[in-house]
């Protein structure tokens, strides 16, 4: 836990080197949303602890697993589908208004970067959104009531697409499921082009996502890494802030506010 002393003096460089910055990017994880009571995935208690994942070759290949997954997906939004923006959502919305960020690139999937305002064309999110779902043959897009309705009305089996019979999936990213052409080249240019890079919450250890940051690094932008454990790229960031994220961001969040 920082003191006030260090989280103030942490809050002055932070924001020393957005004046500074030209194009500075944000870089979200599981930690920016557990604020707003969505556990992340590693740390105790965390998602993965209590639920292996379905990889995604056998999500296609058997329906007992696409049945499983959905259960899971609405026994989740029943404990965190109410979730709102957090304190470091709202900051990085504030700050991307005002141009003085440039993009954010994510890999959470539970839309609250969008409900806290940030429009679409400026937000990467590399992992897909789980608030609504899509057929992975015909890519026809569905509404999770939909899905909700079939789901319970079938006694707790998946529905297939209406359109081709294919299977219906939330819009994520699974494991060994391929990553999103389109929001790779967008995050790549957005790194490129950056001269600030601002990890927020993620421990930095999923591939190919967390190699941005160092990509960022290596082409001469400024790192900064905003997460409450250690990371393996803390030793060539040029800021390392270990503390709540919202206590951190929270001045951001409007211009009154912000530090001088």
């Amino acid at each position: 836990m920082s003191s006030p002393a260090d989280l103030k003096a942490a809050q002055d460089k932070l924001a020393e080197f957005l004046a500074a910055a030209r194009h500075a990017v944000a870089f979200t994880g599981a930690g920016i949303s557990t604020e707003c009571g969505i556990p992340d995935f590693r740390s105790p208690g965390g998602l993965w602890t209590q639920n292996k994942p379905i990889p995604f070759d056998l999500f296609l290949a058997h329906r007992a697993a696409r049945n499983e997954a959905w259960r899971r997906k609405f026994a989740m939004d029943a404990a965190f589908g109410g979730a709102v923006p957090g304190r470091g959502h709202r900051a990085l919305a504030w700050l991307l208004a005002q141009g003085r960020l440039h993009g954010i690139i994510t890999q959470n999937i539970d839309g609250l970067h969008q409900a806290s305002g940030v429009p679409d064309d400026a937000l990467v999110e590399l992992h897909g959104n789980t608030t609504y779902a899509t057929c992975l043959d015909c890519a026809q897009r569905y509404e999770l009531d939909w899905v909700r309705t079939r789901f319970e009305a079938a006694g707790g089996h998946a529905p297939d697409c209406t359109a081709c019979g294919g299977a219906v999936k939330t819009a994520t990213v699974s494991f060994g499921q391929a990553m999103p052409e389109r929001e790779m080249a967008r995050a790549a240019a957005l790194t490129q082009a950056c001269d600030l890079f601002i990890v927020i919450g993620s421990s930095l250890v999923v591939y190919p996502a967390a190699g941005f940051p160092l990509r960022a690094k290596r082409q001469g932008a400024r790192l900064v890494i905003l997460n409450r454990e250690p990371t393996d790229l803390d030793a060539v960031a040029d800021l390392v802030v270990r503390a709540e994220i919202g206590d951190v961001l929270a001045p951001f969040a409007a211009a009154d506010a912000a530090p001088a």
